[in-house]
């Protein structure tokens, strides 16, 4: 039977002041706040908010039959905690439904998965704990930055505890091979892999409004028809776009919500079902291995890192950020970590490319991409001034050895949490197990008590003593 998995990603970009080589020293405060309120609060009205809610109503509507998975980035919800709340309890009530996902991604929504293993894991970490005070659970599936994906970071995702991973079923990388199947990495086969079906996302995301595009006007029965009519054994359809896609890339105006209310009917009647990424990784076994040696995107055409490292000012500012990872890590002030989750999202490198895109890229404040470069590089000057104060007198030797210690203590500790955590896991299971025996005894009991009730002779009164009498 075909399953459509369906994912959105949300992530909500925190842009940067107009920063001069001037203020290097003397302003630590890099964001656009007028801009920031502005723009996200746009995207809820026109975008979020909307897609939410008919998303709920399909989940009703079809009586739970519809299912859908999301991730956003620690820092987008940051910025929906400030300016569009809503759209997280929106996103709580679509959770209580039972029908919806969260998946686990980089905190930043950045790239140090290329980079630094050890700010990748936190990052993911720090998200995933996020999510679960939002929504009650944490995350079984990772899902990196615009797909992000190679088999050492596969590697990576597993030994972190994932039992599946999203990324993009690129043509280079399959070859001959459907994306409707569900594959493994090679080096860690525990690891799941969901591939994205780039041209049926994509006529939706891209392409939906498009009046010169060949499959215009796109109907919801005819996008099911297309699906059903795969063959029998390709049975998993990723369907992965951005939520962004309904309201701002297709305008509400081109009935974009109306198409997606329709989709679960048109499927039920095809025998066509809707799975989140988790139920797909239980219940479906991989039929191989894919091997991806080269790091793999959803972007350009290309599918690759170069958008954000495809130009010498990308790797410059990049290598210069992550110069100061460790450090930033053995400061662990707050401030610090705030402005290191946003220099590090992939926007900012984005902006610096000098590639022609299929995809229109707006640079927003930055006319071009050196000015773009410069903008980001004045801000990190100041950055790294601050954070290398921190810890003036430690020269690299020495942060290499106290960085040793540091993981060999969090390694302990998180050995010693696992243990805990195994003892308590046994320590309940013996509770209810005597829960059960005490419950278990209680009408033995009660029957004991009774019987010995019925058997005892009945009390008689006690006769009073005879009166002696005496002569005086």
């Amino acid at each position: 039977m075909k399953t459509i998995c369906l994912y959105f990603e949300i992530h909500q970009i925190t842009h940067l002041k107009r920063y001069r080589f001037f203020d290097i020293g003397t302003d630590h405060y890099y964001y656009d706040d007028y801009e920031n309120e502005r723009s996200i609060s746009e995207i809820a009205e026109k975008s979020y908010m909307p897609a939410l809610n008919a998303l709920l109503e399909m989940i009703h509507q079809s009586d739970k039959y519809f299912k859908v998975a999301f991730s956003l980035s620690g820092v987008g919800m940051e910025q929906l905690e400030m300016h569009a709340p809503q759209v997280l309890e929106k996103l709580q009530e679509l959770n209580a439904t039972g029908c919806v996902e969260f998946l686990a991604e980089p905190y930043s929504h950045g790239l140090a998965s290329l980079v630094n293993e050890d700010s990748f894991a936190k990052e993911v970490k720090r998200q995933a704990s996020k999510i679960k005070e939002y929504f009650g659970k944490e995350p079984t599936v990772l899902r990196n930055s615009s797909l992000i994906y190679s088999d050492d970071i596969g590697l990576q995702a597993s030994q972190m505890g994932f039992e599946g991973m999203l990324t993009e079923g690129a043509k280079h990388v399959l070859g001959w091979k459907s994306p409707h199947y569900v594959y493994h990495c090679p080096i860690a086969p525990n690891l799941k892999l969901l591939l994205r079906d780039i041209r049926l996302s994509d006529d939706i995301s891209l392409r939906f409004n498009n009046s010169s595009w060949d499959g215009y006007p796109l109907f919801a029965d005819t996008y099911i028809n297309e699906i059903a009519a795969l063959p029998q054994e390709e049975q998993i359809i990723n369907i992965f776009m951005e939520l962004s896609a309904l309201g701002i890339a297709q305008p509400l105006s081109s009935n974009i919500l109306e198409f997606f209310k329709a989709l679960p009917e048109c499927a039920r009647q095809k025998g066509i079902t809707f799975s989140t990424p988790s139920e797909i990784c239980k219940k479906m076994k991989s039929v191989g291995e894919l091997n991806v040696p080269d790091i793999l995107s959803w972007v350009d055409e290309e599918r690759d890192v170069s958008p954000w490292l495809g130009n010498q000012m990308q790797r410059e500012a990049f290598n210069k950020l992550y110069s100061v990872a460790d450090r930033v890590r053995i400061a662990n002030d707050p401030r610090i970590n705030q402005d290191w989750d946003y220099l590090q999202a992939s926007n900012n490198f984005r902006f610096m490319t000098t590639k022609p895109s299929n995809v229109g890229l707006d640079r927003g404040i930055y006319s071009s991409p050196f000015d773009a470069f410069t903008n980001y590089m004045n801000i990190l000057g100041d950055f790294l001034n601050r954070v290398n104060s921190l810890h003036p007198e430690m020269d690299n030797e020495q942060l290499d050895n106290y960085m040793t210690s540091v993981t060999n203590m969090e390694e302990e500790i998180e050995m010693k949490d696992k243990e805990i955590t195994r003892l308590q896991a046994k320590l309940d299971k013996i509770e209810k197990e005597v829960e059960k025996l005490r419950e278990a005894q209680k009408p033995a009991k009660a029957a004991t008590k009774k019987a010995a009730t019925k058997k005892a002779p009945a009390k008689t009164a006690a006769k009073p003593a005879a009166k002696k009498t005496t002569d005086k």
